[in-house]
């Protein structure tokens, strides 16, 4: 007599959550992550010396930007529709795509 879900829905279980495991490993990895408004990001890096940002262009339809940076211990994230106007002088690492845990 089979049982309903069988094998499969075990290893199907234990998949998820092993997924749900490596996400919360990703948080504890990445530190607090927290997620700003555009211009929010902007002023914050106005007061920052030497900023580093990480920037990543998304969509096929619409245009996504997303920036990422380091501050006072937090890693701040940010989206827009359009192009943040970063800081002269601010270093910029163009990424293919920036994943957020969780």
């Amino acid at each position: 007599m089979a049982i309903a879900g069988g094998a499969g829905a075990g290893a199907g279980a234990g998949a998820a959550i092993a997924a749900a495991a490596a996400v919360a490993e990703a948080i504890k990895a990445s530190g607090a992550l927290v997620r700003i408004e555009p211009d929010d990001f902007a002023r914050m890096l106005a007061r920052m010396d030497q900023p580093l940002v990480i920037h990543s262009q998304t969509g096929m339809r619409k245009t996504k930007h997303e920036y990422m940076t380091s501050y006072r211990g937090f890693i701040f994230h940010a989206k827009s529709d359009t192009e943040i106007r970063l800081p002269d002088g601010c270093e910029t690492i163009q990424a293919k795509k920036i994943w957020i845990p969780g």
